[in-house]
Parts: structure tokens; sequence; C-alpha cells
């Protein structure tokens, strides 16, 4: 694998993002439910920190994310271009690495208007910047681990609608399944928890950097690009 190749990946991924109507779309999606969500929630509260809006996040990127990546991968089954792509020098890890790396810097770039919310606190009252710093190193970590479950389902269909379908509900699972841990026997309750994306996310989101939770990030992401490399193969 040489970096080069990726990055061209990348670049020609990220190229079609910004010529495609549904980045916007997306975009326009994300900055209005972050933005709605955490006025509301703001001036209902009124307390000079962003721990909801926070807390929100995980859920809002649950719709967003796949909407980002179900392309990804489907769109070349569909239309037969993958196996063009494998004919210049590049792999199969090449083109993974490159989707990947053009997925995570399109949400990336969507979190930075975000970033106005701190600021706009911080002129209302004194304002913790230690949450803030870990819930959006924790942001970080999540929009990673939704990219590569994304691009693993978008690998897995020619059809987009299914790919976002299926995305939503493996990234609803990961983001949401705290919420139902009452309904699970309680000796698999630990299990299902720390499986739960949201308990690593609000540990970082505290300013916690415990080394199980950022491994958790990154094993999980590395097992959902595996398994996509590894459907990638099948199309050969």
């Amino acid at each position: 694998m040489t970096v080069k190749a990726s990055l061209r990946i990348m670049r020609r991924e990220l190229g079609f993002y910004f010529v495609s109507p549904i980045a916007y779309i997306v975009i326009v999606v994300f900055l209005f439910a972050t933005g709605w969500f955490f006025f509301s929630v703001f001036f209902l509260n009124g307390r000079a920190d962003l721990r909801e809006f926070f807390s929100l996040l995980p859920l809002i990127l649950t719709f967003v994310v796949p909407a980002v990546t179900m392309r990804l991968f489907s769109e070349e089954w569909s239309s037969g271009s993958f196996e063009i792509l494998l004919t210049f020098p590049v792999s199969t890890v090449n083109i993974l690495t490159g989707k990947f790396l053009a997925a995570f810097s399109f949400v990336l770039l969507m979190l930075i208007p975000t970033l106005s919310y701190p600021i706009f606190v911080s002129t209302l009252g004194e304002l913790d910047w230690g949450p803030v710093v870990g819930g959006y190193l924790g942001t970080i970590f999540l929009a990673g681990l939704l990219c590569a479950v994304g691009l693993f389902t978008s690998s897995l269909t020619k059809n987009q609608i299914v790919a976002f379908i299926v995305g939503v509900a493996m990234c609803f699972f990961l983001t949401q399944v705290h919420r139902v841990l009452y309904l699970i026997p309680a000796f698999l309750t630990g299990f299902f928890q720390f499986l739960g994306a949201s308990y690593h996310y609000n540990n970082i989101a505290k300013g916690v950097l415990d080394s199980r939770d950022l491994l958790y990030f990154v094993s999980l992401s590395f097992i959902a690009l595996y398994f996509t490399n590894a459907v990638s193969y099948t199309h050969l």
C-alpha cells in the first residue's frame, strides 16, 4: 500500500462529494439539526455548557454518517467502476483507505462550523473548556468508527438506499444500545454497555482518556474496515 495512492483516492472521493447535491443537503441537515438542538436546549437550560449538545451529537451522526458513506462502495458495484479503478496502480487497501479518509475528512469538515457554539457560549458566561475539548475528541473517534461501519454497509449492496438503511441500523445500535440495557438480562448488561459506543464516547467527553476507550474505537474501526476489504475482494 502506498500513501500517495490512498491520497489520490481520497482527493477523488472528496471531489465527488463537492459536486454532488446530496453532500450539500447532508451538510445543511447536519448544521440545522445541531444548531436547532443546541440553541433550543441552551436557552431552555440557561447554562454556559455544552453537555446536552454533545449528548445529542451521537444520535445526529447516526443518521448523517451513513448518508455520507452510502455511495462509496455501492456506487462502484452498481456502475462496475471498481474493476476499472483496479486497472490503475492501486490495491483494494488503497481504495478502502482513500474512501475512509475522504468520508472521515468530510464529516470533520462538517463539524468545524459547530465550533461557533462553544465560542458563543463563552461570550455569555465562563465556559469550562475541558469538557468541550473532550467532547470534540470523543466525537472525532466516534465519527471514525461510524465512517468505518458506513463503509462496511455500503460494501454489502449495490443499492445506496439499502446501504443507508442498514448503516443507520448498525450505527443506531452502537450509539443507542445503552438506552435499552434495562431490557437485557443482568448478566449481559456489562457486555452490551461496553459494546455500545456511547459508553466510551461519554467517558472521553468527560475528559477521561482511558486507553480502553481509545482501543475500543480504534479496534472496532479496524474490524469494520477489515471486513469491508474482505467484501471488496469478492468483487475482483
